[in-house]
């Protein structure tokens, strides 16, 4: 202590600011921003109350006049934490398709597929020409006629074949014509004049040539009755005196509701009767055309025929299908 004390103020002075110096320079080298150096410098010099009148690039001294030496450089302080990452960069542009590489070599040959379903059937192709004609081969010699051999006995007769279909025939057909005919009879058996001729008959005569056949029969002519009310009249055909029975009746009716008095009616129309008639065995068949009474109704006033053609067809037809 007492060597402390016989050490001169001055060189005391000397070491303090010596030591002020290295503290106030190792904080500047350790200060980021020259805005805190200046700070430092301006803190030291402000402690020692020294009004800068000397500087150097190793800083300042005091109003003693003495140039001081840098002092010690202090120790690096710790890295600062870590900044934050930038902005991801966009992506570049898409760089220019490289040139073809060169042709590889063949590959293995691969394994075989398994075989396909069979094709259609294709069209059948169009006929070949003819052939050429072969040679003619050679012609036999012809045998001798052989010995005419023994009449062989007479054999028994066989049973009878079965029944054939009936044979075909023409047509068999006749008309019967009433030339001028105006028959007022209001019952009974119509008289008729066979064709071409004027003879009076009392029915058409027919030849029937079968007797699995049937006659077909109509009348084309006109009919009327006359001057009366709620009246009917029939006309039908009889064949050998009688009506047909199979399959049934050949007439027609005609009907007036009325026709008298004030409301007198003498309508001459042409009519038509048809009908076909079975069963009827062959050889001569008289054909009649009759008029008569209606099963209901007053009797008529009848007229049959007019002046000019009606007439009485017959035809021999075949049988009917089963």
């Amino acid at each position: 202590m007492q060597s402390y004390m016989k050490i001169p103020l001055a060189t005391k002075l000397c070491v303090l600011q010596l030591l002020l110096i290295t503290f106030c320079f190792a904080n500047d080298k350790n200060s980021s921003k020259p805005r805190d150096r200046d700070n430092n410098v301006s803190c030291l010099l402000t402690f020692l109350s020294i009004t800068p009148q000397k500087t150097s690039s190793y800083g300042s001294c005091g109003h003693s006049g003495c140039f001081c030496a840098p002092g010690i450089p202090g120790i690096p302080g710790s890295p600062g934490s870590a900044g934050p990452a930038g902005v991801v960069g966009s992506p570049g542009n898409h760089g220019p398709e490289g040139p073809m590489g060169p042709q590889g070599n063949k590959g293995n040959e691969g394994a075989r597929g398994r075989q396909g379903p069979p094709g259609p059937s294709g069209n059948k192709g169009e006929d070949g020409p003819p052939g050429p004609k072969g040679p003619q081969g050679p012609s036999g010699s012809a045998g001798s006629p052989g010995n005419k051999g023994d009449t062989g006995a007479r054999g028994s007769q066989g049973p009878p074949g079965p029944k054939g279909a009936p044979g075909s025939f023409g047509r068999n057909w006749k008309q019967c014509v009433f030339k001028k005919l105006s028959d007022g009879r209001d019952s009974g058996l119509i008289k008729v004049k066979t064709q071409f001729t004027e003879d009076n008959c009392e029915e058409c005569v027919f030849k029937k040539l079968s007797d699995n056949t049937a006659l077909r029969v109509f009348w084309t002519g006109p009919l009327r009755i006359y001057n009366c009310d709620n009246c009917c009249s029939r006309w039908y055909f009889t064949f050998n005196g009688a009506e047909c029975s199979s399959p049934a009746a050949i007439d027609g009716g005609v009907y007036m509701r009325y026709g008298s008095g004030s409301r007198i009616k003498n309508l001459h129309r042409v009519r038509h009767i048809e009908g076909v008639c079975e069963k009827i065995h062959k050889g001569t068949v008289r054909v009649g055309f009759w008029v008569g009474k209606c099963s209901s109704g007053n009797s008529a006033d009848a007229s049959t025929g007019w002046p000019g053609g009606s007439r009485i067809y017959v035809e021999e037809i075949p049988p009917p299908q089963a």
